[in-house]
């Protein structure tokens, strides 16, 4: 089994951090990254319980979209808030999902990470532009389990 911590380096980290940054520049939604070696639960389950966990539910707009990854379960999931799924089409986070799939499945987890990040950055603008009140509500690290 892998470790959690073996999964991306800690410049990889930093490089996912600034990502987040360049994707939030021009939004007002929030988005993180979590990853933890392994769940029991449904992963879509297990991703709905750290969002909550995290209080990606308390943004202001509730447009927080939250990139969960299983690292030894080989899955991800991405769970956006209630203010998110109210406007967004069905299928919106389809190409996010997408992109970051392309690159697991090459092994490249950063560039997956990054690419996903961005494209879901790109999406909330549309949704969710950004205003010169608006303040960066939750932290851009990525948290682990």
């Amino acid at each position: 089994m892998s470790k959690v911590e073996d999964f991306l380096t800690q410049a990889e980290e930093q490089e996912i951090v600034a990502a987040i940054l360049e994707a939030e520049k021009d939004t007002s939604g929030e988005i993180r990254v979590h990853i933890e070696a392994h769940t029991r639960a449904d992963h879509y389950e297990r991703a709905k319980e750290v969002f909550h966990l995290l209080k990606m539910d308390n943004t202001k707009d509730g447009n927080g979209v939250l990139i969960y990854v299983a690292v030894n379960d080989k899955k991800f999931v991405i769970c956006g808030d209630k203010g998110i799924n109210k406007v967004v089409p069905n299928g919106f986070w389809d190409s996010t999902r997408n992109s970051i799939e392309a690159h697991f499945k090459e092994g490249k987890f950063k560039e997956g990470l990054i690419a996903g990040i961005l494209e879901a950055g790109k999406e909330l603008q549309y949704h969710f532009p950004w205003h010169s009140n608006d303040t960066n509500e939750l932290s851009n690290e990525i948290s682990k389990g």
